[in-house]
């Protein structure tokens, strides 16, 4: 019964994104014509904006917020959010849905609080600065193709910068500002620590964060994320192929190969910057309930949901520079030149949308999976974590990736050496660590001493008594 919910979820989900990218592109393709007729282009940006951020990006995140509670409850082994009902359904939980629209109602009508001598300015703008950085990330991701709808090339885009990469550090780091001026304006103490420990743990991933991504930026030479010459579309390109008839096959030039170190340090990186466990020593909230202590209402909501979004926007990211954005690994060159793409281009937009949102939800997964895995690091730790392990490791990693391309610019190299990578991680992921080997073999030591006795060698002498010697 729950695998059969869990693939009919699945479906509505893929066939949701299928719909909503398919007319992203058809839109796309409508206000191109309509702006080019009156003299004005670019309108296509407007429509991205109103599906991917508004529909896409806001509708997942609220989403997640059900999500979170149904897959921890499942990873804990205890009931999931299935209390709320509706009114005229008081038998019917709905998969939880009732639990979203009871968070919507409290949080718009729910009293919004102000301490007496809190800054009322900056208390205001704290959750502004949060979620407004947060939510402009995704302005630069493409989450698809560039194809051409009614003879008008449409981009599957917000804003095609040429700084893209450098677009998402500046903007990236503003969100902190939201944090810490939240903890200070509240002019509460414990508030104003879990502002505090945002500003340190910025302080220790902020650098590696930046630096996982150079040798990425050097392999393909641009910093741009979307567009034939972005590094999205640059990964489709293959490192080895081969073609069986028409179908090519092949390892495409995927971050995830070429890069997996700067993979793992982006990843740690981005992860803390959406202070969620383990990394969550900002909200600590069994030690000192976190820099939104003071707030309640909506203000309190846009924190919580500039969180979720976060998390979608990090895979998104992710998709977008290490796993090749919305192509397949093989087989695009076949998809591309069948007849029905190419008399239906939306069709293969939508194909391409849906890919991209399938790979974002499956980091998004992963991203739930840690949370709920991993107990939180302490802030001491996280400083040890960026400035001793992930820094050292990045540059490491670039002096080695900046070689390796010089050497052999065709990224054969670097590919080699990142599946040796991804070898090495694999075998001390599988390798268990030595406490639990020593204690393996004391327990197998334990039960071989407590097993049955071999006999003794038969000896005559022994037997008699001691008068007959």
């Amino acid at each position: 019964m729950r695998l059969g919910v869990v693939f009919v979820s699945l479906g509505l989900i893929f066939g949701g994104f299928f719909a909503l990218m398919g007319g992203a592109y058809a839109l796309g393709g409508v206000v191109e014509d309509f702006g080019r007729t009156h003299g004005v282009s670019g309108l296509a940006s407007l429509t991205n904006i109103l599906i991917l951020m508004l529909m896409i990006v806001m509708v997942f995140a609220t989403l997640l917020t059900l999500a979170e509670r149904k897959w921890s409850a499942f990873m804990q082994d205890r009931v999931g959010p299935n209390r709320a009902r509706f009114p005229g359904l008081p038998n019917a939980s709905l998969a939880g849905i009732p639990h979203i629209v009871t968070d919507v109602f409290k949080m718009l009508t729910k009293e919004a609080f102000r301490p007496k001598n809190a800054s009322k300015v900056l208390f205001a703008l704290g959750p502004m600065l949060a979620f407004a950085p947060v939510f402009a990330l995704f302005a630069v991701v493409p989450a698809g193709p560039t194809l051409k709808i009614f003879d008008h090339p449409v981009m599957m885009v917000s804003t095609n910068l040429d700084f893209g990469l450098l677009y998402l550090f500046a903007i990236a780091s503003l969100a902190v500002y939201g944090t810490s001026l939240a903890g200070w304006a509240s002019n509460n103490k414990f508030a104003l620590l879990g502002g505090v420990r945002a500003s340190s743990q910025m302080i220790s991933y902020e650098v590696a964060l930046g630096l996982s991504l150079v040798g990425m930026m050097i392999a393909f030479s641009t910093v741009k994320l979307a567009g034939p010459d972005g590094m999205s579309e640059m990964q489709m390109q293959y490192l080895w192929s081969t073609r069986v008839g028409s179908f090519d096959l092949g390892l495409p030039a995927w971050g995830i190969f070429i890069q997996p170190l700067g993979f793992l340090l982006f990843f740690a990186a981005a992860f803390a910057e959406t202070k969620r466990a383990p990394f969550d020593s900002p909200e600590g909230e069994s030690e000192i309930v976190g820099y939104f202590l003071e707030y309640s209402g909506m203000q309190f909501g846009m924190f919580m949901i500039a969180e979720f979004v976060e998390v979608v926007v990090l895979g998104g990211v992710i998709v977008a520079i290490f796993f090749g954005g919305w192509s397949l690994p093989f087989g695009n060159e076949w998809l591309m030149n069948l007849a029905v793409m190419k008399q239906y281009p939306i069709l293969l937009g939508a194909i391409y949308g849906t890919v991209f949102w399938g790979k974002t939800l499956l980091l998004v997964y992963l991203q739930m999976v840690i949370r709920w895995t991993m107990p939180r690091f302490r802030y001491d730790q996280i400083q040890k974590l960026g400035w001793q392990i992930l820094l050292p490791v990045g540059l490491a990693n670039l002096f080695v990736s900046g070689a390796l391309i010089l050497w052999d610019p065709s990224l054969r190299a670097l590919a080699l050496f990142g599946f040796f990578v991804i070898g090495v991680f694999a075998f001390l992921t599988l390798t268990p660590p030595k406490q639990v080997r020593q204690e393996q073999e004391a327990a197998d030591d334990h039960h071989g001493g407590h097993g049955h006795a071999a006999p003794a060698p038969h000896d005559d002498h022994a037997a008699l008594p001691a008068s007959t010697h």
